[in-house]
């Protein structure tokens, strides 16, 4: 008899839904597609209702519900032993009591919001990170980590397979000691969103230079963010030090007045960017990099596993990524496409699965699951809708892209159903030539309308992915920066 979940990733940033058959993954569909905000909170009911659209299902076909957080351990974690250890959080009560509220009485909204009767689960946060990651890479064997800001209460979660066989690392990465949160604490203090523009940050560290010194003082960048970040000698653990960050206790504060002494005030939204931003987003980067690299080569060493899975937020990290394929630890890194929490909705429903059936390995590189429109009629009255001309090209479509791209032309390319994930990978895409040098400006500024050193990603047929670039493995889902060989350079 087959098992019918529907994930569900909901009460934080990027909600979603996922729906499983029999493990099998069937649709991931992400809020923000829809109500088009960006990390959308929103309770997910249009991500919900296409998934059971493209499975052809009603919700009551659904065998179980999979929510990819447990209540009551968050509850207990962070309203009760928290306050405990930093009396300030006692403010939570109050500040808190909405999402309080929610919590206690979560299983009767999800009931009464989806009209489902059957069964709901409720699973451990980072667990559903781990679990996606693993069962789609193919791996038999592989070590799995989750790094993110927060679950209910971990920030971080390790775990080994064997022959299929999950095994917890035990170790003790929990709230404020966070490389998730660190991240975004620093990506407000530079001026952008938390818990939303970290990737900016990653793009402007390489412009800067962690190992200068901070002005007026006699250390560096790097040197200081050793302090704020560091390694627990059993290495399985990383430590925050609360002297510099604000989190744990304030809202919407982040960072220490100690912090703001030795750096400086915020910079403002919108303000120039000087090299001292730069030589920050520098350090945390190097920081993040060598910390996470510190711990899989002790897991490496300790586990003697040669494949790496990895999910959470900081899984997005690309140059990170990069780092790690480029360090040779493991023969293989796979890197879940919604790593960020979104796709906890496919982790939890695996998780969900296994309580009932054996799960199977199942290879899958292929996260065009979600919003589809191949209807060419509906296609068709919105163009007209819009006041769009249009031609349709028929088979002859890519010749007459190919030819456009080496004109210079920008295109808008759209076909099938949209990624899971955060990625454009070619269904939902802007496609151009990646010469002159100007055209990656002339993007980011008149069509992108962003940061003039946000990156971009190349696209390249398999088999000449090592003549232009030094990457050992494949990279399908945009998520391992690595190096541009000099023919790839050249203008």
């Amino acid at each position: 008899m087959s098992i019918k979940v529907l994930g569900i990733n909901f009460g934080g940033h990027d909600t979603s839904a996922s729906l499983t058959i029999n493990g099998k993954l069937v649709a991931g569909c992400e809020q923000e597609r829809y109500d088009k905000i960006k990390h959308s909170r929103a309770f997910p009911i249009d991500a919900i209702k296409d998934c059971l659209k493209i499975a052809k299902l009603n919700i009551n076909d659904i065998d179980i519900l999979a929510y990819g957080s447990d209540p009551s351990l968050m509850l207990k974690e962070r309203y009760l032993k928290l306050p405990i250890i930093f009396p300030k959080r006692k403010k939570f009560w109050d500040l808190d009591k909405n999402r309080i509220l929610r919590q206690l009485n979560l299983e009767k909204i999800l009931r009464e919001k989806l009209n489902f009767k059957n069964k709901i689960d409720f699973n451990n946060h980072h667990l559903c990170h781990l679990y996606s990651a693993y069962y789609p890479s193919g791996f038999k064997d592989a070590l799995v980590v989750s790094y993110d800001g927060i679950g209910e209460i971990h920030a971080a979660m390790m775990c080994y397979f064997k022959n299929g066989k999950f095994n917890k690392i035990e170790s003790n990465n929990k709230f404020p000691n966070s490389l998730g949160l660190i991240y975004s604490a620093l990506t407000y203090y530079l001026g952008w969103k938390h818990h939303c523009d970290e990737g900016i940050v990653m793009g402007l560290a390489p412009y800067g230079n962690a190992n200068k010194k901070v002005p007026g003082k006699n250390f560096t960048y790097y040197d200081r963010f050793k302090k704020i970040i560091s390694m627990e000698k059993n290495k399985l653990d990383f430590k925050i030090d609360l002297n510099w960050i604000s989190y744990h206790e304030e809202k919407n504060v982040w960072l220490s007045k100690k912090f703001f002494k030795v750096f400086g005030k915020k910079r403002r939204e919108g303000s120039s960017l000087k090299l001292h931003h730069m030589n920050i987003a520098a350090a945390l980067q190097k920081r993040l990099e060598n910390v996470v690299l510190e711990q899989l080569k002790y897991l490496r060493k300790k586990y003697k596993i040669n494949k790496l899975c990895i999910a959470g937020g900081v899984g997005l990290n690309c140059s990170m990524n990069g780092k790690i394929v480029k360090s040779d630890i493991f023969k293989e890194v796979f890197i879940q496409p919604a790593a960020g929490d979104a796709g906890v909705a496919y982790g939890s429903c695996l998780v969900s699965t296994e309580k009932s059936r054996k799960l199977v390995i199942d290879k899958n590189r292929d996260f065009y699951i979600g919003f589809r429109e191949n209807n060419k009629k509906n296609i068709k009255k919105k163009i007209k809708k819009n006041k769009l001309k249009f031609i349709n090209y028929g088979k002859n479509i890519f010749d007459i892209t190919a030819k456009l791209l080496s004109e210079g032309k920008i295109i808008g390319w759209y076909q099938g159903p949209s990624e899971f994930g955060p990625r454009a990978l070619g269904n939902r895409s802007i496609l151009c030539k990646p010469y002159p040098n100007e055209m990656k400006d002339y993007i980011n500024k008149r069509v992108k309308f962003r940061e003039y050193f946000r990156p971009f990603a190349p696209a390249i047929l398999e088999e000449k992915k090592s003549e232009y670039f030094s990457l050992k493995q494949n990279s399908e889902h945009m998520l391992i920066a690595c190096e541009a060989k000099k023919i790839a350079k050249k203008n």
